[in-house]
């Protein structure tokens, strides 16, 4: 059975809103996240899988659950006014990537409707660099824009593994908490503050688990150590999404539903 689908216009209070960002203009390496919303979408609705969540919500259930489809963009900050719209209409913006720096104007959109939130990020990079290669929104750098700007009170980093020295620095002028792979151990997750906006970069999880997104990084997080730390999560989520699958680099659908399984989970923490 497919997610509901609606239009902007129609929705409704209450409404869990799945909406494609087809953006990867600012990937430093390699384009194709911008295929990737409906990719999830098609392994979210596979006969392989069940809508059931781990804590037994059978998601065909859930009709609040809807899929706007992909948001034509003119451009980059059109995503900051179509959150803007979903928030308008008392609906939670899920946003599918696309490239990691769309978390930047969804969190402009964000920011206008709760103020500032608290940030979960899931990543194997920092994308802190204040102008990556001359692109100050490059997918390297939406956290520095959006830390700079106030737009979240507080950044919690999960399962980094590449920082550099600069973005060390960038972290401690902004006072971010940084769990990497190696001190997983001391996260804890259960009394974060709300409001609580979560962004799951797919290249957190190791390409075992996932070998179809842009930058491969070894060491990461295996897909059931991610869903163990998100069941972690108890305070008041208005946001979330998850970014950086590239199809291209994909083998047999195995991310497709790696990102499938974690978007149940983060939908499960609404329910």
């Amino acid at each position: 059975m497919p997610i509901n689908r609606k239009s902007l216009q129609e929705l409704e209070l209450g409404d869990i809103a799945l909406i494609g960002y087809p953006w990867d203009t600012n990937s430093s390496f390699l384009r194709g996240p911008a295929a990737a919303p409906e990719k999830i979408i098609d392994a979210i609705e596979s006969p392989s899988a069940n809508f059931y969540t781990e804590r037994l919500h059978n998601l065909e259930e859930q009709s609040n659950l809807v899929w706007l489809g992909n948001n034509h963009l003119d451009d980059f900050f059109d995503i900051e006014n179509t959150t803007k719209e979903i928030l308008a209409m008392g609906a939670l913006p899920f946003g599918l990537g696309g490239d990691h720096s769309v978390t930047f104007p969804i969190l402009k959109g964000v920011h206008a409707h709760h103020g500032p939130v608290t940030i979960i990020q899931f990543d194997a990079h920092n994308d802190l660099y204040d102008d990556f290669e001359g692109n100050p929104y490059s997918h390297a750098s939406p956290f520095a824009r959006i830390m700079e700007r106030g737009l979240a009170s507080h950044l919690i980093q999960v399962g980094t593994r590449t920082t550099t020295k600069h973005q060390m620095e960038q972290a401690e002028r902004f006072g971010v908490e940084i769990y990497p792979m190696g001190n997983l151990a001391e996260l804890s997750l259960s009394s974060v503050k709300s409001p609580i906006y979560i962004t799951f970069d797919l290249d957190v999880l190791d390409p075992a688990f996932a070998p179809g997104v842009s930058h491969h990084e070894p060491g990461g997080m295996s897909t059931r150590e991610a869903l163990e730390i998100l069941h972690q999560i108890k305070g008041r989520v208005v946001g979330m999404d998850i970014v950086e699958y590239n199809p291209d680099r994909d083998i047999n659908g195995v991310t497709a539903m790696a990102a499938a399984k974690i978007a149940k989970e983060m939908i499960d923490l609404l329910l």
